[in-house]
């Protein structure tokens, strides 16, 4: 490695959110470990980046406590006093989202990877969160607002905020938790509502829908990795922030304006059928202005700009 690079580390690296930040970093010149699953299919995603300031690492998220000696091991240079990791990244969490016993796992996990932050000499540990924290409440989601999860996800989730927190004051490392809300765009896996609706749309299919009427809001993946990088480099210890541009629809102005963009590039269009209110009724307010206060981030990518990644897979 040449001097004077800036080490990362990200955990649930070849996934959705953690992909895009991956490739953000690199853009800005970090040397980036990144953490993956073994054997995972999207680790090809990885290596096609054929990039020199980027060294994969395997590890099952039960293996973090190793971290450190996999990293010391293939980078002795590391260990110098004056070495060390800018920030810690962890995104690496699995599971279905009601399936306790495998979120109680990822809790765990988070645990070791903040012990193994420290143990790296890492400045900031920053855990990635989410809107399911905050459960069903119809208030506007400020960072402030106590979580009410109505899932095994948003419980373990939230309990994972506040573990890691105190571990890394424990620990004397700085710590920030960046609760996402729903990202869109690429390498958003098929089974999600718009890469689904894109494609049914383009081919002039049908396609069943809830109701949609809760209110919503998309970011763009890459905007949100830009986010965490931010953060990274100028949030402040010890807050929680939301990775939102506040902005907000009705899931169904998404859905018509998806519709009407497939039409304009195919003359087709999905036959939608709106169903019954989901349940729970999840309707997200969320405010972003104390990430763009302390960062001053903000997006640069917009909704058809999301929409034009699932055409070019």
């Amino acid at each position: 490695m040449e001097d004077n690079k800036r080490n990362v580390i990200v955990t649930g690296a070849a996934g959705f959110a953690g992909i895009n930040l991956v490739m953000e970093l690199l853009d800005n010149d970090y040397e980036v470990f990144a953490v993956v699953r073994p054997g995972s299919a999207h680790n090809a995603r990885l290596e096609d980046l054929n990039n020199e300031r980027l060294h994969i690492i395997p590890l099952e998220m039960d293996e973090l406590e190793r971290l450190p000696y996999e990293i010391f091991e293939r980078f002795p240079e590391l260990t110098d006093e004056d070495e060390g990791f800018e920030s810690f990244f962890h995104l690496m969490w699995g599971g279905d989202r009601n399936d306790f016993e495998v979120q109680k796992i990822n809790v765990v996990g988070a645990i070791h990877a903040v012990r193994a932050a420290s143990m790296v000499k890492c400045r900031r540990f920053i855990g990635i969160g989410s809107q399911a924290e905050y459960g069903a409440t119809r208030k506007i989601q400020t960072e402030d607002l106590s979580p009410v999860p109505v899932t095994s996800y948003g419980a373990c989730k939230a309990a994972a905020c506040y573990l890691t927190k105190n571990l890394a004051e424990s620990l004397g490392m700085e710590w920030i938790w960046a609760r996402i809300f729903s990202l869109i765009g690429r390498y958003e896996p098929h089974g999600r509502m718009l890469p689904d609706l894109v494609y049914r749309a383009s081919n002039g299919m049908k396609m069943d829908l809830s109701s949609c009427r809760q209110s919503w809001n998309y970011l763009d993946v890459t905007d949100c990795a830009r986010a965490l990088i931010a953060l990274s480099e100028r949030g402040k210890e010890g807050e929680i922030y939301n990775i939102t541009d506040g902005k907000c629809l009705t899931l169904k102005q998404y859905v018509e304006r998806a519709n009407a963009w497939v039409y304009e590039k195919t003359g087709k269009m999905a036959e939608i059928a709106y169903g019954d209110d989901p349940e729970p009724f999840i309707s997200l307010q969320p405010d972003g202005s104390k990430l763009l206060r302390d960062t001053g981030w903000k997006p640069c990518r917009g909704f058809e700009d999301s929409l034009q990644e699932y055409c070019t897979k």
